[in-house]
C-alpha cells in the first residue's frame, strides 16, 4: 500500500476545500496521513480513513526558533512515516515541508494558495522568502498554482520547480453546495454577508465602512452579516459595529451552506487571493457576488453577469456597487445568481481539479 503524507496548516481548510483529494487517495489504495496544528476537522478526517499526526504551526508569526522547530519536526515525521508521496499545501509546509523532502529525497507535491501580503508589500523580507521559495521547491515533482497571476510572478521571481500546472483553485463541491432558489425576503431587506476572517487584507474596513454608511441611508432595509472569526486588530471595530447595529457578527461554522442560501448577495473585498473558495460556493449556491476586480476573483465573477467586480481597497467604489444592486429588482438578482451557478458548473467543478492532481501523483507512484 502506498503511502501518501500530507502537510498542511489547517484541518478545515484542508477538509472543507481538499477532502474529495483525500477521498480518491484512499480509493486508490494510499494509506494517508495528515500533518496538521489543529483538530478541528480531525473526527471527521479520521473517519473518513486518515491518519492525523499534530505538529505545530505558527500560521502568521515570523520566529525563526519556531520554523525550524517545524523543519525539524517534518524531518521527524518524513524519517517515521516513510511516505511514497508528500503533498504539501500553504507558505510553511511549502518552504520548510519542501526543505525536509528534499534533504530526504523524498517525492513532493506542493501547492500555491495565494501569494500573501509580502508579495505587495516587497522590502527585504519578500527578498528571504524568494530565496528560500527557490531552494525548497526545486526539486517539487508539481506544483500548482491557482490562477495564472500566481504562476507568472514565481516564474517571474526565477521559483521554479520540475513542472508547474495552473488549476482551478480548490474547485468546489457542486452536490454539497447545490443551487437554491433566490430567496425573495417577504420583509424585503436586503442581506449581504462576508465569509472569512475579519482582518485588513480582507477588506473588512471598506466592508465595515459600506454597513455603516448604507444602514444610515437605507436604514433597516439593509442587514450586513460577517460569519468567521476577526483578527486582535478588529476585535473593537467588530464589537462597536455590533453594538451600533450595523453589523451582526456570527461564530464559525463547519457548513456555511445555510448562511449562504439565506444571503441576497455575497461580499468579498479582499485584497488578495489564491482562488477565493468563498466566491466560488456562492456562485454555485446561485448567489451574486460582489468582490474585488483582482486574480482569485475575477476568474469567478462575470462582471455585471453573475455579479459586481469593484476596484480593489477603495471603500467608495465598493459602497457605489452595493447601492447599485440595492436598486437592482428581484429578477435581476436571480439572473446573476444563474449566471453564476451556470459559470462554475463549467469552470470549477471540484473532481475535475482533483483529477489534475491525481495524474501527476500516478506518474510518480
Amino acid at each position: 500500500m502506498p503511502k501518501a503524507l500530507i502537510l498542511a496548516n489547517s484541518s478545515s481548510g484542508l477538509y472543507d476545500f481538499r477532502n474529495e483529494l483525500l477521498l480518491s487517495l484512499l480509493k486508490e489504495g494510499y494509506e494517508v496521513v495528515i500533518s496538521l496544528p489543529d483538530d478541528l476537522k480531525n473526527k471527521e478526517l479520521s473517519a473518513e480513513g486518515c491518519r492525523v499526526v499534530h505538529t505545530e504551526i505558527n500560521r502568521r508569526g515570523v520566529n525563526p526558533i519556531q520554523d525550524m522547530a517545524l523543519f525539524k519536526a517534518y524531518i521527524s515525521l518524513l524519517k517515521s512515516e516513510k511516505p511514497d508521496i508528500v503533498l504539501t499545501y500553504t507558505i510553511k509546509p511549502n518552504i520548510y515541508g519542501g526543505f525536509a523532502c528534499r534533504l530526504l529525497k523524498v517525492p513532493y507535491f506542493s501547492t500555491i494558495t495565494g501569494l500573501g501580503s509580502t508579495f505587495e508589500r516587497g522590502g527585504v523580507l519578500l527578498k528571504l522568502i524568494i530565496a528560500m521559495y527557490k531552494v525548497s521547491l526545486k526539486k517539487c515533482r508539481c506544483l500548482f498554482f491557482q490562477n495564472e497571476a500566481n504562476r507568472k510572478v514565481f516564474e517571474e521571481h526565477g521559483i521554479m520547480a520540475r513542472k508547474h500546472e495552473t488549476v482551478s483553485g480548490s474547485g468546489v463541491n457542486l452536490d454539497k453546495h447545490k443551487f437554491e432558489e433566490y430567496p425573495g425576503h417577504a420583509d424585503d431587506v436586503t442581506r449581504f454577508l462576508y465569509i472569512g476572517r475579519l482582518m485588513k487584507e480582507k477588506g473588512t474596513e471598506e466592508y465595515l465602512y459600506c454597513a455603516r454608511k448604507l444602514r444610515d441611508k437605507y436604514g433597516d432595509k439593509v442587514a450586513f452579516s460577517a460569519v468567521g472569526y476577526f483578527e486582535d486588530d478588529y476585535e473593537d471595530k467588530v464589537k462597536e459595529a455590533e453594538e451600533k447595529g450595523f453589523l451582526k457578527m456570527i461564530p464559525y461554522q463547519k457548513d456555511i451552506h445555510p448562511y449562504i442560501r439565506e444571503a441576497d448577495a455575497i461580499v468579498h473585498p479582499s485584497y488578495h487571493e489564491g482562488m477565493s473558495n468563498v466566491l466560488m460556493e456562492a456562485a454555485a449556491t446561485g448567489r451574486p457576488v460582489i468582490a474585488s476586480n483582482i486574480n482569485g476573483c475575477k476568474e469567478i465573477v462575470n462582471d455585471k453577469v453573475s455579479g459586481l467586480l469593484v476596484k480593489v481597497r477603495d471603500r467608495d467604489a465598493l459602497y457605489e456597487a452595493l447601492e447599485k444592486f440595492m436598486e437592482m429588482n428581484l429578477e435581476d438578482r436571480k439572473k446573476m445568481g444563474l449566471a453564476g451557478r451556470k459559470w462554475v458548473e463549467d469552470h470549477f467543478d471540484r473532481m475535475q481539479v482533483v483529477e489534475q492532481y491525481m495524474r501527476e501523483l500516478t506518474r510518480v507512484v
